[in-house]
């Protein structure tokens, strides 16, 4: 259990109330996995404007759960804020998108999902 995310800050959040910490835990598991699915698309198709939309969503789940990815979603979301075209940002995607895909299976476990 919190391998590859953390339950500090949802506790924090959540006042150790588990039936919202389960709550929380299954939101995690509904949004980021078509998050990290429109991400990655984006950035496959260089679509700027949606890579940044993504990214910007995703930040305040990936900080919450303690992903230990936030700076590099960042430099994925500046790519597409910034239309940092000739820049290769898929190894920053790479890092992010093991982050949430461990996160995911881990906490599907964790909460019975």
């Amino acid at each position: 259990m919190e391998q590859h995310y953390k339950l500090f800050r949802v506790r924090e959040l959540a006042d150790n109330d588990e039936d919202f910490i389960a709550t929380l835990a299954e939101a995690f598991i509904e949004e980021m996995a078509p998050d990290l699915e429109r991400l990655k698309k984006a950035v496959a198709e260089e679509d700027y404007h949606n890579t940044y939309q993504a990214a910007h969503k995703m930040k305040p789940t990936v900080d919450l759960f303690e992903l230990g990815v936030l700076d590099t979603l960042i430099e994925v979301q500046d790519w597409g804020k910034f239309t940092k075209t000739g820049e290769d940002i898929k190894p920053q995607l790479a890092i992010v998108a093991e982050a949430v895909e461990n996160a995911l299976v881990e906490i599907k476990t964790d909460f019975n999902l």
